[in-house]
């Protein structure tokens, strides 16, 4: 009986102390902070103009990277573009200091073309909304198809393309008010 009370008193003190590091973890920077070598960032000012353009070339915490604490105080925009999402942080530049505002964070995450043989499978995720999807497909710069997706939060289609047009594609497609374009070949 003793035994059992003492490993139940070690096991509550083990748990009390993996929660303890588990609290202390969630007061970090945030996702949106840490970057890779090649992705792609850019900076608007509160009206929308660029100030900002380029791609990342070390792997880091952005704002190690940038020194955001030069530009005039105001809000300003930040886009990450990374392999399969944007990132959207607005930060605060005031008195040199930059602060996030983490209300405003937005991840648009970008459709996925895969081709396999003579197939084309698209997928979106959209968590936020139930948004739509304009897909166009052209071969050889000639459009073969145009679809408007709608549904739910996770967007998918797959396209039979014939397999005697061997060449050139491209799929064209516009959600969340922006453009994507994927080049291949079949």
């Amino acid at each position: 009986m003793k035994l059992l009370i003492k490993n139940l008193f070690i096991l509550a003190v083990m748990f009390g102390t993996l929660t303890s590091y588990a609290n202390e973890t969630l007061e970090v920077v945030p996702a949106s902070n840490y970057v890779k070598k090649g992705n792609l960032i850019s900076v608007a000012d509160a009206t929308g103009m660029v100030i900002y353009s380029g791609t990342v070339n070390y792997t880091g915490a952005l704002t190690s990277l940038f020194n955001f604490t030069q530009l005039k105080d105001g809000q300003y925009t930040v886009e990450i573009t990374k392999d399969f999402e944007i990132e959207i942080n607005t930060i605060e530049v005031k008195n040199h200091l930059v602060s996030y505002l983490n209300a405003n964070r937005k991840v648009i995450f970008k459709p996925v073309v895969r081709k396999e043989n003579s197939k084309v499978l698209i997928s979106k995720l959209d968590l936020e909304s139930d948004d739509s999807m304009d897909v166009e497909l052209y071969y050889e710069g000639d459009l073969i198809l145009s679809e408007t997706v709608k549904g739910s939060k996770i967007l998918n289609r797959v396209y039979q393309l014939d397999e005697s047009l061997r060449g050139n594609y491209t799929a064209r497609i516009v959600s969340n008010d922006r453009v994507f374009v994927e080049n291949f070949r079949i």
